[in-house]
């Protein structure tokens, strides 16, 4: 049904899709999880590792994650639940190709010239000259990238392993022993950067599906919730109609867009912001993007206080969904793993009961035999265009200056848009400092916004001109004309 860009996204595809049809069978077990790798690699020629047996054992770990249990190796004796665990990204070591370690190394464009301006270039004496060629002693580089810029050949590569420099906060390292990638948990947002990264896939994060598909076929009162960025994974000729017609088919009672929670979330934080500022407080940060905050609580912890009580446009639309019914379970539906941690946090967990990505709601289609395409056509346009807009970076500054001119509050906004790991270091740092431009930062971890969220299934380019087309057509253009947000007034919009 679904053309996928590469075969990385495909595989990873077939696997959740083959778990998804076990528990909808519920056959769910050890015996069962291990038929998976046999079943989808047949013949004994291997395909993209050294043997089939090493192929077979990659994908073993990855239904383990597929299934939400410890990636823990072909020999053992059962499965361990992690459904608790706050950490959401895991190394599956089978999968890891053991990248080099050092971040620059010496290339054959090594032309041994007079100058030697890379030997010139480096502080710590780590450059000497063997057999005609430059040579890094690695016990003295420091990775400073000094001799990469002075080198006129572009001699000396930066070679830092894919999942290290997508990091932000340097939570990938190695193990010493086997040079496996490791994560260092107490500084992992979970942003799935990595796992993004990564193109052995040797990055995953852990999976619900086996629990919202038990509840499904369970018929209670199940909703989705969905992000913005879902108008743009389905392509221009599916509408957001159809979307919703296939999510309720696959048994969700409903589906609501998280973008009316974004517009209650809009009007509550933008009340905060004025109230703080007439406090006189230097800025304040969104609390949307669960990435940003873990990354302000982590890194910068003296910082936190800058961050919004109000809560993400999930957790306030899980709210209003269980304040008209006590009964509901709500699955969050977006391109984030970071959310996957987010309904972990003891003050929220009871807003959200489970959340997948989109790449697991494209297995839940294939599994349910569910095509989106041929669904019927409905009118969706609840949310503002701002509301949807969340899932740019910048819509929500929008969004809250939408909300300001057509209130008339009287505040000086001065916003500064951070997206990426990159911008967020050098902003937030500028802000630990007292020398922020600017009195509101709206940080998104996810570079250009959930729009690029580690767990989306088409590029933001294929994504960004069906997202932009079906937002504009027959929705709120103002936060305000929103007259949903009314029924938000006496919920609880506090973190």
């Amino acid at each position: 049904m679904f053309q996928f860009d590469n075969q990385l996204l495909k595989l990873k595809h077939e696997v959740l899709t083959r778990v998804a049809v076990l528990a909808k069978e519920n056959k769910i077990s050890k015996e069962e999880i291990e038929k998976i790798p046999y079943d989808m690699i047949t013949g004994e020629i291997a395909n993209y590792r050294d043997t089939v047996e090493h192929e077979r054992d990659v994908v073993l770990e990855r239904a383990k994650l597929a299934a939400g249990c410890m990636p823990s190796g072909k020999n053992a004796q059962e499965l361990v639940d992690i459904d608790e665990e706050k950490q959401i990204l895991y190394v599956i070591k089978t999968a890891c190709d053991r990248c080099p370690t050092k971040k620059f190394q010496v290339t054959d464009a090594c032309r041994n010239c007079i100058a030697h301006k890379c030997e010139s270039s480096c502080n710590f004496g780590a450059i000497t000259y063997v057999d005609g060629r430059a040579y890094i002693d690695l016990d003295k580089c420091k990775e400073c990238g000094m001799c990469n810029k002075a080198c006129p050949y572009n001699a000396i590569a930066e070679d830092m392993r894919p999942c290290k420099k997508s990091c932000p906060t340097g939570a990938l390292s190695y193990n010493v022993e086997d040079f496996s990638a490791e994560i260092q948990e107490n500084k992992c947002v979970n942003c799935g950067a990595c796992m993004s990264a990564c193109p052995f896939g040797a990055i995953e994060d852990k999976s619900s599906i086996v629990k919202v598909v038990n509840r499904l076929t369970q018929n209670g009162n199940i909703y989705a919730v969905v992000a913005p960025a879902i108008t743009g994974e389905f392509g221009p000729k599916t509408t957001y109609g159809q979307v919703k017609n296939a999510i309720k088919a696959l048994g969700f009672t409903d589906m609501l867009e998280a973008a009316c929670g974004a517009d209650a979330v809009t009007v509550h934080e933008s009340n905060e912001f004025v109230e703080r500022m007439e406090k006189g407080d230097s800025y304040m940060t969104n609390s949307c993007c669960p990435g940003f905050l873990s990354y302000i609580e982590k890194i910068m912890p003296d910082q936190a206080e800058r961050i919004s009580g109000t809560v993400s446009p999930m957790v306030a639309t899980g709210r209003y969904i269980k304040a008209k019914d006590k009964d509901a379970k709500v699955v969050f539906i977006g391109p984030c793993t970071a959310k996957k941690n987010e309904v972990l946090i003891d003050s929220i967990k009871d807003s959200v009961d489970y959340v997948l990505t989109f790449e697991e709601l494209i297995a839940l289609f294939d599994a349910f035999e569910i095509d989106p395409t041929t669904c019927e056509d409905i009118v969706v346009d609840e949310a503002s265009i701002f509301g949807r807009n969340f899932a740019l970076g910048g819509g929500l500054t929008a969004a809250i200056e939408n909300y300001v001119q057509e209130k008339g509050v009287d505040v000086d906004f001065k916003p500064v848009k951070i997206s990426g790991g990159a911008e967020i270091k050098k902003t937030m740092t500028m802000a630990k400092v007292g020398k922020l431009d600017g009195n509101f930062i709206e940080g998104m971890m996810c570079e250009g916004g959930c729009i690029n969220g580690a767990a989306k299934i088409v590029s933001v380019m294929k994504a960004k001109a069906p997202f932009t087309k079906i937002n504009q057509q027959g929705t709120i253009k103002s936060v305000l004309s929103n007259k949903t947000i009314e029924e938000y007034h006496d919920i609880n919009l506090e973190r």
